[in-house]
């Protein structure tokens, strides 16, 4: 494995210890109650679900079916659980809470927001508001096992700050170039926003597991029947999605629809991954130039493609 491997299972694993700690789930005894983490788990289920199967609850925890049938066996001893035959299926056994197990869930279910509340509210706001995000992004990650896939959308507010945000951290990570390439990026999307003509200009945001993965803009060029495809980039977790691909398709679509008779755009020779795309779309190389950019020695390229043939 890699050693990037290595440090993201560590990193997780660290994580893990950490919350197991901070809420106390290695306790013999889930929040001072007399149930064990597990067995508190099947009390919600029964709680929160409508007369239920062992099998139902089995699935929607992951646990094993001995583990399940011994929890529910207890609570029934307990007198916290009753069983009644199926009327669908009689080898099947609808479970449901007693008065006595829907006191002891009201208990544990108090007890719970109360060790919750009090961990949260002693956290600093900024760390507050860091935790919950951080937890609703972990919900939704392990929420299905459906690989994200990517979609496109136009701009929303606050678009036009993260592509120069993004593309200056990305660029400056994989290649070196200094805060003039993010400045050029904020002039790119502030004259964007000033000359917005919706009959000759259009921008898409590609967007996956709810975040901004991706951006093309389309702007009018220079010369009559001529736009510029500008602002290409890919977040690098994204990469071998079709993101790049797709941005590009949508562009090129656009600007036949407008009318444009020329499709025009500048890269440098390092964007190898950008380059292949625009290969792939049909573009040609009409003009290379070495020069000095963002800190580096860089070869512009002016690639073109003709939206009449």
């Amino acid at each position: 494995m890699t050693s990037q491997h290595d440090h993201d299972v560590a990193t997780l694993r660290a994580f893990n210890r950490t919350y197991t700690r901070r809420l106390g789930l290695l306790d013999a005894n889930y929040d001072s109650s007399p149930f064990t983490l597990s067995e508190a788990r099947v009390l919600y289920e029964l709680a929160t679900r409508v007369d239920p199967v062992a099998a139902e609850i089995v699935r929607a925890l992951g646990l094993d079916p001995a583990q399940v049938s011994r929890t529910l066996k207890r609570f029934t001893e307990r007198g916290l659980v009753t069983t009644r035959e199926s009327p669908a299926h009689g080898r099947h056994q609808l479970l449901s809470l007693t008065n006595e197990g829907r006191a002891a869930y009201a208990a544990l279910e108090t007890n719970t927001k109360a060790s919750v509340g009090v961990l949260i509210e002693r956290l600093h706001p900024l760390r507050r508001t860091r935790l919950l995000d951080a937890a609703r992004d972990i919900n939704a990650v392990f929420k299905d096992d459906v690989p994200p896939a990517a979609t496109l959308r136009g701009l929303e507010p606050g678009d036009l700050g993260m592509v120069a945000a993004r593309q200056g951290v990305i660029y400056a990570a994989e290649y070196g170039w200094g805060r003039d390439h993010e400045a050029l990026v904020a002039e790119i999307v502030a004259g964007f926003h000033r000359n917005f003509d919706p009959t000759r200009d259009d921008a898409w945001i590609a967007q996956a597991d709810g975040r901004m993965v991706g951006s093309i803009f389309l702007v009018q060029g220079e010369t009559p029947g001529a736009a510029k495809l500008r602002l290409l980039y890919v977040e690098p977790d994204a990469r071998g999605m079709g993101v790049g691909q797709m941005l590009v398709e949508a562009c090129v679509a656009r600007a036949r629809a407008l009318g444009y008779q020329r499709l025009d755009l500048w890269t440098v020779t390092v964007l190898s991954a950008a380059r292949k795309l625009y290969q792939r779309a049909g573009f040609q190389v009409i003009e290379e130039t070495p020069c000095r950019r963002f800190g580096q020695d860089l070869v512009d390229q002016i690639w073109s493609l003709d939206l009449s043939a």
